[in-house]
């Protein structure tokens, strides 16, 4: 991934953070000179946080060519939004300005291992389920469905282990703007309709936050 300085994120707790806020992975492989990409929620150990886990059907094959001492990377992406030049206060003093698109990504590249016990798998299981139901007023748990039944989907599933060799984390969020021209784009995002163009504007202000 290309990351201009400005734009360059190194806080270990804010990239954890990131992937706990925005799990659901795109975790690319290689197998036989192609490169293969699975859309999978992970989380971090919660005992190895340089460890992130999660699980595929046991009908998809990427467990079956996962090559142990072979880089894989598994991207999170944050919120996002396309930037209008309208937005940008320099537009009305000498129009210079184009479009581009504001984003949060963290990349995360490591080794797998493949988890296909019972107990790791049931593990992997209740831990996606209680990080993903624990804002819930009345959160599901695993045992609230029948156990013939868990065993039977906890035979349908293997599981993954990313061992984490490094993190690359990029927020381009209009660092390298004006102050006024990063207040306008703000403004622009909170007026949207769009979810995604109010989450990015958050994700401006708590950056802006940080920076003083």
């Amino acid at each position: 991934m290309y990351v201009p300085k400005a734009f360059a994120e190194h806080d270990a707790a804010l990239l954890h953070e990131a992937i706990a806020r925005y799990p659901l992975a795109t975790l690319v492989t290689a197998y036989d000179g192609a490169l293969v990409a699975n859309h999978l929620p992970m989380l971090a150990a919660p005992d190895r946080p340089d460890t992130l886990l999660c699980h595929v059907a046991r009908a998809n094959p990427v467990w079956t060519t996962v090559d142990e001492q072979a880089e894989v990377l598994a991207v999170f992406t944050g919120p996002e939004a396309y930037i209008s030049p309208s937005f940008y206060a320099t537009k009305r003093e000498h129009g210079r300005v184009v479009p581009t698109w504001n984003y949060v990504a963290v990349h995360v590249y490591g080794t797998l291992r493949v988890l296909d016990g019972p107990a790791a798998l049931r593990r992997i299981v209740g831990l996606l389920t209680a990080a993903h139901e624990a804002s819930r007023e009345q959160p599901w748990h695993v045992e609230d469905a029948p156990e013939a039944y868990v065993e039977q989907q906890l035979g349908a599933i293997v599981g993954l282990e990313l061992h984490v060799a490094r993190v690359i984390g990029k927020w381009k969020l209009g660092q390298n703007r004006s102050e006024a021209d990063r207040a306008g784009v703000e403004a622009g995002l909170r007026a949207s309709s769009h979810a995604n163009d109010r989450e990015t504007a958050d994700a401006m202000v708590e950056l802006r936050a940080r920076e003083t």
